[in-house]
């Protein structure tokens, strides 16, 4: 099963723009650029469901619980972002109710499901990252990510070894910067095998791209999985 917590940059009409322009809409701190392209992508090759949200991670950051500031921030990356200024605990649990609860009940719900039906699943998030972050270019390419069940990860980085894109364990971030929620909420608590995948977005900013990398990345899977004991 493949989850994109950051797929799309739309916000909800009565949040209007936030009190952002044009460019830090369209840009990472709204969503994350390629990731629902590639997902939808592999999704086909794997014959995988998808699971994503509509909405923006400005308004709520599906990978964050509702305690954390990160998921209703109010700076992200050089970008201020006024609408999301002094949210009272009413207006945090607002957001909550409205993004945040439908994804993670949905989620948890086709998960039950899949394993009510003796389905076994393994769980996938799928994230993008900017090549430059606070000025410093990043030259990791893909990032296979995990948190303290690190058998799919490891099992995927031993087929990356050698390949075509400079692939890395738990980067650009890792459990510490707190982006594991999905995988701890949904994966881990559910003993599910499970990873989180960022490739860096200008690998995949066009339709080419989007299609290497999602071979790429399902050759990732496939091997992985085929190499684990049974």
């Amino acid at each position: 099963m493949l989850v994109c917590e950051h797929a799309s940059h739309r916000l909800p009409q009565n949040m209007g723009t936030l009190g952002l322009g044009p460019e830090a809409l369209e840009s990472h701190i709204a969503w994350d650029p390629g990731a629902l392209a590639v997902s939808q992508l592999m999704a086909e090759q794997l014959d995988a469901a998808l699971f994503y949200q509509r909405f923006s991670r400005l308004v709520y950051d599906c990978n964050r619980p509702p305690e954390a500031e990160a998921a209703m921030p109010a700076v992200s990356e050089i970008f201020d972002i006024p609408g999301n200024a002094g949210l009272s605990a009413a207006d945090r649990l607002a957001r909550t109710k409205a993004i945040y609860d439908p994804f993670r009940k949905g989620l948890a719900a086709l998960i039950a499901a899949r394993t009510a039906a003796g389905r076994p699943t393994v769980l996938v998030t799928m994230h993008s990252f900017t090549p430059v972050y606070h000025g410093k270019p990043r030259s990791v390419e893909v990032g296979i990510l995990h948190d303290t069940d690190t058998r799919l990860a490891d099992a995927m980085l031993a087929a990356a070894a050698g390949g075509g894109f400079d692939t890395r364990r738990n980067e650009p971030y890792g459990p510490i910067d707190g982006v594991t929620h999905t995988l701890i909420e949904h994966g881990l608590k559910n003993s599910l095998l499970n990873v989180m995948i960022e490739i860096r977005n200008d690998l995949v900013s066009d339709e080419t791209g989007q299609r290497v990398m999602a071979g790429y990345l399902a050759g990732l899977l496939g091997e992985g999985l085929a190499s684990m004991p049974q």
